[in-house]
C-alpha cells in the first residue's frame, strides 16, 4: 500500500511553482471542476518514500524524474550525467525539488508525467474541462 492517497473525485498535481511548466500546468489544473490538491514542491517537502511512488506510478525510474539540463543540477553535478544510485537520485529530488522534469497529476490511481501543461486535458474526461470555478477575490 503507497503513502500517497488517491481519490477519484480529487486531483492531485506535484509540480514546482518556480518553474514555468509548473505555473502554466497547475492553471490548467485549476480549470477543472474536481476537487484538487496541488503539492507545490517549492513550499512542500515530500519524503524519499513518496518520490519513490510517484516514479513507480509512472512506471520509470527515479532518475527519470529529475531534469538534468536544470542549472541547479548541472551547478551540482556538471553538465554529464552523473553516476547516481537510486538513493542519490532520491537525495537530488529532496534537496533540489526544483528540479523535477515536469509535473505529475495522479487522477483516481492513474499517473501522468506532463510535459506540456495541455497534456493535463488529454487525460480528464469531457464533462470536467471548460468550466467554470468560482474564485475568491
Amino acid at each position: 500500500m503507497g503513502t500517497i492517497a488517491k481519490d477519484k473525485r480529487e486531483i492531485k498535481l506535484y509540480y514546482h511553482s518556480g518553474t514555468s511548466l509548473g505555473k502554466q500546468t497547475y492553471a490548467y489544473v485549476e480549470s477543472s471542476e474536481k476537487e484538487i490538491l496541488a503539492i507545490d514542491l517549492a513550499n512542500t517537502q515530500i519524503t524519499g518514500t513518496q518520490w519513490a511512488e510517484l516514479a513507480s506510478g509512472l512506471n520509470k525510474k527515479i532518475s527519470d524524474l529529475v531534469n538534468t539540463e536544470h542549472p541547479h543540477f548541472v551547478e551540482v553535478y556538471g553538465p554529464q550525467n552523473p553516476n547516481l544510485d537510486e538513493h542519490d537520485w532520491l537525495r537530488v529530488l529532496e534537496k533540489h525539488p526544483e528540479t523535477l522534469a515536469h509535473p505529475i497529476v495522479i487522477v483516481s490511481s492513474d499517473f501522468y508525467a506532463l510535459n506540456t501543461p495541455s497534456e493535463f486535458l488529454e487525460h480528464m474526461e469531457a464533462d470536467s474541462i471548460g468550466k467554470s470555478k468560482p474564485y475568491n477575490v
